[in-house]
């Protein structure tokens, strides 16, 4: 079903669906930023993104990172055609972002200024330092409550990774629950995605134990594609695929979709892969008064991919082969759309 915007009220858009319904629209966003640093010298290891480091991390070109990250957040949700405008998503889970000052300097930019985004953040035990974040619309969403959840080994308890951290709060009358993620790396073992998604499937099943019809939505980059055993434990709560018993609850995955069709979030070795995605709660999808599941995206522009050389069509990023490029991130950035019906009085 096509979506026909009537008009834009700041991150909500009135609108008319089939020439009948009357719809209130929100966006809800993922972006890995690609080693959003600042320049200064902090305890963790950003020794490559210093001035002197190995990618002369200087003052114009984290600027430049800034502007061309607002430049694609500023668009997320966003028609082709730009007909339909949402000046930023209402919602947005981000990674790979050092601190809490990249992301003030991020929401400070000339793009995203005037959107008056709030961050919720929490210092990691990254050994990089990179962390996850949340920025909403403060003028629409009211925050209830936020927790990071440290993501333990028991074999390597001194193991130190990205937590994984629960968003919770009102929006137009709905309370939503947000949980952003970045999952270990390829370069760990399966077996580490599986425990960040026990992990996260815990925090899940912690709030459908309160409230079994609760909207929850559980986005980030999980280093592995909608058809791992990781991500097969997070909707099915199991290791192995198998019938699912009365007491397991399976949450809702529109990244299997963009896997069939061999399209994907960042591209390996001339393979495009779904690492980025959105995943919610039945609630989300079967609820008929208030903000249900319309719709999800991979956003992909023309402009976000590298026009030559080797890795001509690949996501266009800061740096590749010790080269600077100037670029974006090797992920392109996904996003929903939730809608409401309004009610007439």
């Amino acid at each position: 079903m096509k979506l026909k915007f009537l008009t834009i009220i700041f991150s909500i858009v009135t609108l008319v669906v089939a020439g009948q319904k009357t719809q209130k629209v929100g966006v809800v966003a993922f972006y890995n930023l690609e080693n959003l640093f600042d320049t200064i010298d902090g305890p963790n290891d950003d020794a490559e993104f210093l001035p002197n480091g190995s990618y002369g991390w200087t003052a114009l070109k984290y600027q430049n990172k800034l502007d061309n990250m607002s430049k694609v957040i500023s668009q997320l949700g966003d028609s082709p055609d730009e007909k339909i405008k949402f000046n930023g998503p209402t919602f947005l889970g981000v990674c790979e972002i050092e601190n809490r000052t990249v992301l003030e300097d991020l929401v400070n930019t000339p793009l995203l200024k005037d959107q008056k985004y709030e961050i919720v953040h929490f210092d990691s035990p990254d050994k990089r330092g990179v962390d996850v974040a949340f920025l909403y619309k403060g003028d629409y969403f009211r925050l209830l409550s936020a927790k990071p959840y440290l993501l333990l080994d028991p074999e390597q308890p001194d193991r130190r990774t990205r937590d994984q951290l629960l968003v919770s709060g009102i929006f137009d009358g709905d309370t939503l629950h947000f949980i952003v993620n970045h999952w270990p790396s390829r370069k760990a073992v399966s077996e580490k995605r599986v425990q960040a998604a026990q992990l996260c499937r815990s925090i899940v099943d912690s709030i459908l134990n309160v409230n079994v019809n609760a909207k929850i939505f559980v986005m980030g980059d999980f280093n592995d594609s909608p058809v791992d055993p990781s991500l097969n434990w997070l909707i099915h709560k199991s290791e192995k695929r198998k019938p699912l018993t009365p007491d397991v609850i399976k949450l809702h995955n529109e990244g299997f979709s963009w896997h069939k069709k061999g399209i994907g979030t960042l591209a390996h070795n001339d393979i495009w892969q779904v690492f980025d995605m959105i995943i919610v709660s039945p609630g989300v999808m079967t609820d008929t008064v208030g903000f249900r599941f319309h719709s999800a995206s991979i956003f992909d522009r023309p402009w976000l991919h590298q026009k030559e050389g080797k890795f001509k069509g690949y996501p266009l990023r800061t740096h590749a082969g010790g080269t600077y490029l100037n670029g974006y991130s090797d992920h392109l950035p996904v996003y929903m759309y939730i809608v409401k019906d309004v009610v007439k009085e």
